[in-house]
């Protein structure tokens, strides 16, 4: 069996039949100024969110941890989509073997990441859920864990065509796409892909049915109504993170199993629509923080407007109280409340003291809440 691996770029192109242009044209500039302004957008619109996460201790928990590391795979998305532009076109002719693969294996590392991420995302609010908590009792060491485990995962994944699965040694299996690329690869990636979105969809799909069934037999108790509500508005967050995810990635997830599957079909003629729309995705995450989390929101502006903030400002910020510390607060509220009252009957001067101090505790609540 003869390698190719000293043969050029041009060569594999002319193999699958994908043009490459060795001159500039209009075309190639508007693509690649459209890419590297998406690509700056993306880098700069998830550096926002870590930093929320990071500065706020209010989102030191292991879901905001998990969206934080989502971030960060957006984040490394843009990077390798700004690496992209800047070795495509006519620079794509004058690379080497290597220096495709690193181009490529960088998009599906970012890819990834983002997949397991979420289904980590899945497990995580499926065992709070079930147990009706707002956030998990898992360990900020374990989180650091499983982080670290979803980075080496996604790192291995997108090395393994460099290391052997290409098409280096049988050009009679190349992608169309993805020209290097083994079309067995190209199927194994996809189908990996799509399983993984269907079991993320069964999981939500069971959270939903047991929240709606829990709900029946929920008294209308507060803490409980008030616990249900944070509980729905996180996964609604979550559940619109990897709808977006769904839309954007799938639909060339699936061409690229139709160029694995069938050598005759066009998949050439939408693959750069599909990128930039899975591409898109990396930006959306920041847009949905933004519309579904004040509290997110706030945190956002704090950092945008930091230098601009008077001191008054600075103190409102610093005063705003996220949902979790709500909870918090007012479970604890609720704990006084039946203390006070199951010691009336014991000791009715200690039990109205007891209310004296309930009150005060619920009007600064109310006023701190307003």
């Amino acid at each position: 069996m003869v390698c190719h691996d000293n043969e050029s770029i041009k060569f594999f192109y002319n193999i699958s039949r994908k043009n490459i242009s060795d001159t500039w044209r209009t075309k190639d500039y508007v693509v690649v100024s459209l890419g590297l302004l998406v690509s700056v957008f993306v880098i700069f619109t998830n550096i926002l969110v870590m930093l929320a996460i990071f500065m706020n201790r209010r989102f030191h928990y292991p879901i905001y941890y998990l969206l934080g590391n989502l971030a960060a795979a957006d984040l490394f998305a843009g990077i390798s989509y700004m690496y992209l532009m800047f070795h495509t076109g006519p620079w794509t002719i004058k690379l080497s073997t290597s220096q495709w693969f690193i181009r490529q294996g960088l998009i599906d590392t970012s890819l990834t990441a983002s997949v397991i991420n979420l289904m980590a995302i899945a497990l995580e609010r499926h065992q709070t859920i079930f147990t009706m908590q707002l956030h998990s009792k898992m360990s900020n060491h374990r989180v650091v864990l499983l982080i670290i485990g979803i980075w080496l995962i996604a790192i291995l994944l997108g090395l393994v065509p460099s290391m052997g699965w290409s098409c280096l040694c049988n050009t009679s299996v190349c992608s169309n796409m993805a020209p290097l690329y083994s079309r067995s690869y190209l199927v194994f990636w996809a189908v990996l892909n799509l399983l993984t979105f269907t079991v993320m969809l069964a999981v939500y799909m069971r959270i939903f049915v047991y929240v709606l069934r829990k709900n029946h037999r929920m008294s209308q108790h507060t803490s409980q109504v008030k616990q249900k509500e944070t509980v729905l508005n996180l996964m609604k967050t979550v559940v619109m993170i990897l709808g977006c995810f769904v839309v954007c990635w799938t639909p060339g997830l699936v061409l690229l199993l139709l160029d694995g599957l069938c050598e005759s079909c066009d998949v050439l003629t939408y693959e750069k629509y599909f990128l930039v729309l899975a591409e898109c995705n990396s930006f959306m995450n920041p847009i949905i923080y933004s519309y579904r989390d004040k509290d997110m929101r706030d945190t956002f502006k704090h950092i945008l407007c930091f230098p601009c903030l008077g001191p008054q400002q600075t103190g409102e910020f610093s005063g705003v109280h996220f949902n979790t510390v709500k909870q918090e607060r007012r479970r604890r509220v609720l704990q006084d409340s039946w203390l006070a009252r199951k010691t009336r009957d014991a000791d009715g001067e200690q039990a109205n003291r007891g209310q004296l101090v309930l009150k005060e505790t619920e009007n600064m609540l109310d006023s701190s809440e307003s």
